[in-house]
């Protein structure tokens, strides 16, 4: 049933007790020190170890140390000729699983035994149980994980967990492109360098491979495809500096199907996303995401003292143009407004239908003085252009635009929001088409004055 390492210095008790097992259907390797225990546990395989407590060259308690820190997953039985507490004690507490005292009958022996073999059986099983449970449980983390920058250190840190690696990359696919998704434990530069490699290696790869030649100190590299059903979304590479373990296909594979739920799940969010946060009928982004956006720009600012800045735009007499040709040239005259403003700002900055017709413009990285700038460029190249000339109208149309910086005018985004859509107000409230610069001693605008147009 069992191979067990039997212990003691006396001929006669290692007669006895290898009788004994032998008995219950258990081979028996006999030996009479610490010295000769040691050698047998190096050089074949026991699944328990007897011992007596008093051995001549070192006691017991060394050759029970000794499995338990080399070979934890043997447990050891201890026969002892002192009727004493104290020596059952320290034997329990540095890991034996029983303790018998002299003289010792067959049938106690063999029940010690099999205790022992069922305490190992079940601590394997429960280590496999708690095994598998962490590894659905790191594949769930993965799957649910709908932030980028999240996914790649959770996924990383399941990887490395799981299986042992020193570091991890990951690649996923933008189209048809494989790109680098981002890594851990990897030096940037390694990074720089394997980037293109891979790209260029695993570009239609559809399953585990090793990859050999690599400009790195790895000996072993294993990409395993994240794969949704047939479509590969990306790739987990695994770098090792040892033999990986055997399993390492089967967690690898497993964890990298659930990077690829990941993945499919985070362009699904990202589009609903994007949805929620559009303008339907202009698609600029809405006040929803303004507020998303302000909230980070504002903690990016104060954490690095530097400065952002609001264009709040109000169209002049838009009622006019709603009341002469109709909503749905006044519809697409707001589309138009749109593109225009786009066209005035760099790619990087925000623009934003507030709601009806007014709009606001996040110029990041822009103090006011650049932000002035930028407001009478919108307000000229809205003066100028003829809106709607492809509909044979070529409407004139102009705007008033205000101005508030962080942290010049405000330090959070509600205020800052207020003092820009004061400094406008200013401007409807004059012969508009104008810019006007926040303030604090500005007017703030009354809740009925879009009926003004």
């Amino acid at each position: 049933m069992a191979h067990i390492l039997l212990v003691d210095d006396e001929k006669m008790a290692r007669t006895l007790y290898g009788d004994y097992l032998n008995a219950a259907g258990h081979s028996v390797t006999a030996v009479s020190g610490l010295q000769e225990a040691q050698e047998a546990l190096a050089s074949a395989h026991f699944d328990a170890v007897v011992t007596d407590l008093i051995l001549p060259g070192g006691d017991g308690m060394e050759v029970l140390r000794h499995t338990k820190e080399r070979y934890p997953g043997i447990e050891v039985v201890v026969i002892t000729g002192l009727d004493k507490v104290d020596p059952a004690v320290r034997a329990i507490k540095s890991g034996a699983a029983e303790y018998l005292v002299k003289p010792v009958a067959p049938e106690a022996l063999q029940h010690a035994v099999r205790r022992a073999l069922t305490t190992r059986d079940l601590l394997h099983e429960n280590a496999s149980l708690r095994q598998y449970v962490s590894l659905l449980e790191m594949g769930q983390r993965i799957a649910t994980t709908l932030d980028r920058e999240r996914l790649v250190q959770t996924t990383a840190n399941a990887l490395d967990g799981q299986t042992g690696a020193s570091a991890v990359l990951l690649m996923m696919y933008e189209g048809s492109t494989l790109r680098l998704h981002g890594s851990s434990g990897l030096d940037e530069k390694l990074v720089t360098t394997l980037e293109p490699l891979f790209t260029t290696q695993l570009q239609g790869v559809r399953t585990p491979r090793a990859l050999d030649g690599l400009p790195c100190d790895y000996p072993h590299v294993l990409a395993f495809p994240a794969s949704d059903g047939d479509l590969v979304l990306g790739h987990a590479v695994l770098f090792f500096g040892a033999a990986p373990p055997e399993n390492v296909a089967e967690v690898a594979g497993y964890l990298s199907r659930h990077y690829a739920l990941a993945l499919r799940n985070l362009g699904r969010f990202s589009e609903v996303e994007d949805l929620a946060y559009m303008d339907d009928l202009t698609h600029l982004f809405n006040m929803r995401y303004l507020h998303l956006v302000l909230d980070r720009e504002v903690k990016s600012a104060l954490q690095t003292e530097s400065s952002f800045s609001l264009l709040f735009l109000d169209l002049d007499h838009f009622k006019t143009v709603n009341d002469t040709h109709g909503h749905l040239v006044g519809s697409k005259l707001l589309v138009e407004v749109g593109r225009v403003l786009k066209s005035c700002v760099r790619e990087r900055d925000v623009v934003v239908r507030y709601g009806g017709d007014e709009y606001v413009v996040l110029l990041r990285s822009s103090d006011s003085g650049g932000a002035l700038k930028v407001a009478e460029r919108v307000r000229r190249t809205m003066e100028s252009h003829p809106f709607l000339h492809r509909e044979g109208l070529s409407l004139s149309l102009t705007t008033c635009v205000g101005v508030a910086s962080f942290p010049e005018h405000a330090r959070d985004k509600a205020s800052l929001l207020d003092m820009a859509d004061r400094a406008m107000y200013r401007g409807k409230r004059g012969p508009r088409n104008v810019v006007y610069m926040a303030a604090q001693d500005l007017e703030a605008p009354p809740s009925e004055r879009k009926a003004a147009g």
